[in-house]
């Protein structure tokens, strides 16, 4: 897939070296991107997690904060993603005992020039490795799985939604 003039990736120049794109000509437009993921973990952590009941304390409340930390910080970890004023992070979890185990969503926002979907994808992730990290004294075969860009707004590409 491509985002480039003629058909090349834009983070590539001809020649093939990395490079940051250049979005100083393109106009700001409010922009939202929405990504989910999963935690799937045995019964009894995840009976934990909603009991409160683990020795590091209010899991998903910390991978919340963590989540959020993330989206602001995701220029700093992903080496060609421009920094971007955010204008709102959020980061919300359903427990899901059919799984069993946690569904994340992270949605962000911004006015700017390029779009927000790295920052959604790292909320999303950062906030699952945190559950992970607070419940693997309890359960080490957890596995987080399904992250993904479930929409986005915004921007000259236009709306996306998974189907």
């Amino acid at each position: 897939m491509s985002d480039g003039p003629a058909g090349r990736l834009s983070h590539v120049t001809p020649d093939g070296t990395a490079r940051m794109v250049d979005v100083g000509g393109k106009p700001e437009t409010a922009r939202m991107a929405r990504a989910t993921g999963r935690i799937i973990m045995t019964r009894a952590t995840l009976e934990a997690i909603v009991g409160n009941t683990l020795a590091k304390g209010d899991v998903l409340g910390v991978a919340r904060v963590a989540g959020i930390m993330a989206a602001k910080r995701t220029a700093e970890l992903i080496p060609l993603c421009h920094p971007l004023p955010l204008t709102d992070v959020r980061v919300e979890f359903v427990t899901d005992s059919a799984l069993p185990g946690v569904r994340v969503e992270a949605v962000v926002r911004t006015v700017g020039r390029t779009g927000v979907e790295m920052e959604a994808l790292a909320g999303a992730t950062i906030a699952l490795l945190t559950v992970y990290d607070m419940t693997k004294a309890m359960d080490k075969s957890m596995v987080i799985n399904d992250i993904a860009l479930a929409e986005k707004t915004g921007g000259a590409g236009g709306p996306y939604a998974r189907p």
